[in-house]
């Protein structure tokens, strides 16, 4: 897990700190970190961050260095692997899971399968879920193996490079068949789950839906979200009065699935090392997919 960067003539002069952190776009406190650990070399020795750099230098950094997980118990379970290289692991993740551990899912979260995953790999690494979904939600979780990958990914998010769609079964019919919702959202008074619209005080929002198809009393809506807010698609659902169906936090149960239908069916987004494209994909789970058949 290590990353090299060749000094060309747009670098030459210039500092090793300089360089990471502005071509490579390492944080301030990673790279404290890095150099306090000994993780930067000049080619292949320990080096001073601070040497300005000649053509032709190589700059090593060795992300493999072995991290305290013990905090997360490891529990043995069947993992839906999208896709995984040494950087980063994509999981379809199933209905009813949560991501991190909590104290009602102290041992069954994802991120405790996540953990003996690792431990049978020999990856001995945090666990860094990139996105995040609802217990309830079913769908696509990126994992980042060390904290380049995960700040890289958080920088796209911010810089909206990060593409996530989601699929949606909605109650009714929708009066316009695509559209932008911009409500703001806020957490809701009161309590430390639900959030809610908040036009004076909540946080920018921004969700583009589609009607994809309708049925007789429902229909199935495909999300983009530009902002990522806590339930933000549940929420703006609900407040143009087509709440998920059988999201009993936001809406009512349903008899038509045990779960709200909410399903993170794609993500689009940079390789942070190899700078491609990667376009990763989900179908919709058997218990959303015969709704609309």
């Amino acid at each position: 897990m290590k990353l090299k960067y060749k000094i060309n003539e747009q670098t030459v002069g210039k500092s090793i700190n300089t360089i990471l952190m502005s071509k490579l776009n390492i944080s301030t406190r990673l790279l404290t970190k890095l150099i306090k650990n000994k993780n930067v070399l000049l080619n292949k020795k320990q080096c001073d961050t601070r040497k300005i750099m000649s053509l032709g230098d190589i700059i090593e950094i060795d992300f493999s260095y072995p991290e305290d997980n013990s905090n997360i118990i490891p529990t043995k379970m069947d993992l839906d692997i999208i896709y995984e290289d040494k950087w980063m692991l994509v999981i379809n993740k199933i209905a009813g899971i949560p991501i991190h551990p909590s104290q009602s899912h102290f041992t069954d979260s994802l991120s405790n399968g996540i953990k003996y995953y690792y431990d049978t790999t020999s990856l001995h690494k945090k666990i860094r879920p990139v996105n995040r979904l609802d217990l309830d939600t079913s769908g696509i979780v990126i994992f980042a193996k060390c904290e380049y990958i995960q700040e890289s990914f958080i920088k796209q998010m911010k810089e909206n490079n990060f593409y996530k769609e989601y699929l949606c079964i909605v109650d009714g019919f929708l009066e316009k068949k695509d559209g932008v919702i911009t409500y703001p959202i806020s957490r809701k008074n009161g309590s430390i789950i639900e959030r809610c619209v908040d036009k004076e005080n909540g946080q920018s929002a921004i969700t583009k839906y589609e009607v994809i198809k309708e049925f007789e009393n429902y229909s199935l809506i495909k999300c983009k979200l530009e902002t990522g807010r806590t339930h933000q698609i549940r929420v703006h659902m609900k407040e143009i009065g087509h709440p998920i169906i059988s999201d009993t936090l936001y809406g009512t149960k349903s008899n038509l699935i045990a779960r709200q239908a909410l399903h993170s069916s794609k993500i689009k987004c940079i390789h942070p090392i190899t700078k491609k494209e990667l376009v990763f994909e989900s179908k919709l789970p058997e218990d959303m997919e015969k709704l609309i058949k």
